[in-house]
């Protein structure tokens, strides 16, 4: 078969079947969530995500039917409106001041814990947040945290590892005035190191840890990888926008972007990537099934969130501590910076009128703008009864 370039995570999940026949084979070992994510993208833009029907008023014999989006976070093509709804959000919400990335890492033995264990994912988040907060706090001052759940590498194998973000800049306890803060890189290290060691301990005395089958001596898997070291990259100081745009990228769409994707000729998917330890690209050719397995194992369940705020930035406090926090910046920095963000709400029309310079709700007679005649809205339960059929590209 001729190789194609230029193709779709959905055209590989479709071609020869290849997600029909890997559900057929798994269905009983699949989460809801892959499933649900899946059959989602698979139908996006279909018909059965349902539609808005728009009718020219004036001359009647013109219409546009616009087919519903998923909306899942598994499909590339919704990736982008999510990306950028987010990013917009996130620049107005975020304190104007310096931020600094800091990547929490594990060693990869410990990886599989997190697929047999998955609340893991979010409790150690936490573990991260807190030694952040705990510094602060011995220096009396509140900062904000944000941070991003990452579980695949660029190579899409399994890599559970955080992404946190830090104002660099703090409140004192008594909100009168800001302090500067710095993080040493050795403290941090120790600090992580310990913590998820002693975590671990503590959840396997409690019996309450799924280990994998080649873990035959618990503790002395954790002693042996508790002497070596473990990464936390720190980096630059910058402004928030940075971050943002850099943590948008890995949190509203599927694990690999579709320009990474180099060919598929119906049986391999070749894909690029950047190898961390010598930054040089490489090429992955692997099988479509196993191309499948590894993106859908970073399918998280519904309701579990990838990106979670602490200190000034958590829910319980950001209403009333944020603005104080805001205005204190002000004052220090004396002309602050204006923010320009677009926060005109990211629509089809406006993000098709961007594309091609063209309003697809204008009636090509007339010229004037159609109005909305019908609204039809999915049906899960419908989707679910013809997943087999969409899976071979019946319907």
């Amino acid at each position: 078969m001729e190789i194609v370039r230029g193709v779709s995570i959905k055209n590989i999940f479709l071609d020869n079947k290849n997600w029909h026949d890997f559900f057929c084979d798994n269905k009983d070992n699949l989460r809801t969530a892959i499933t649900d994510n899946v059959l989602k993208m698979l139908s996006c833009k279909t018909h059965l995500m349902g539609y808005h029907k728009y009718v020219c008023p004036k001359c009647k014999d013109h219409y546009r039917v616009v087919n519903h989006t998923c909306k899942s976070r598994f499909c590339s093509s919704c990736a982008k409106k999510a990306t950028d709804e987010w990013i917009n959000k996130s620049n107005d919400k975020l304190p104007n001041t310096l931020w600094q990335h800091i990547t929490f890492t594990l060693p990869d033995i410990y990886w599989n814990l997190f697929w047999l264990n998955r609340d893991l994912m979010g409790i150690v988040c936490k573990i991260a947040a807190d030694i952040i907060k705990k510094i602060a706090d011995d220096r009396n001052i509140d900062i904000g945290i944000f941070l991003v759940i990452h579980t695949f590498g660029r190579d899409l194998k399994r890599n559970y590892h955080i992404h946190l973000s830090v104002t660099l800049r703090g409140m004192c306890k008594d909100k009168k005035k800001i302090k500067k803060i710095y993080f040493d890189h050795q403290l941090l290290k120790n600090k992580w190191k310990y913590c998820i060691t002693n975590f671990l301990r503590k959840r396997y005395k409690s019996g309450n840890l799924n280990l994998p089958k080649s873990w035959h001596r618990f503790n002395s898997i954790l002693n042996e990888n508790y002497k070596k070291q473990w990464v936390v990259h720190l980096g630059k100081p910058c402004k928030h926008e940075k971050n943002i745009n850099y943590l948008g990228k890995y949190l509203k769409r599927p694990p690999i972007g579709e320009a990474r994707i180099k060919s598929y000729n119906g049986n391999n998917v070749s894909f690029d990537y950047l190898d961390h330890y010598d930054k040089k690209i490489k090429t992955v050719i692997i099988l479509a099934i196993d191309f499948i397995k590894r993106l859908i194992c970073h399918i998280h369940d519904k309701h579990f969130r990838v990106i979670r705020y602490y200190g000034i930035l958590s829910n319980r406090r950001i209403s009333k501590d944020l603005p104080i926090f805001n205005k204190l910046l002000e004052i220090e920095n004396q002309k602050p910076e204006k923010k320009n963000y677009n926060k005109e709400k990211i629509s089809f029309r406006s993000m098709f009128i961007k594309a091609f310079a063209k309003d697809p709700l204008e009636c090509p007679k007339c010229k004037i703008s159609m109005l909305q005649s019908i609204v039809c809205y999915f049906d899960k339960l419908l989707l679910r009864s013809l997943h087999k059929q969409i899976a071979q590209k019946i319907v």
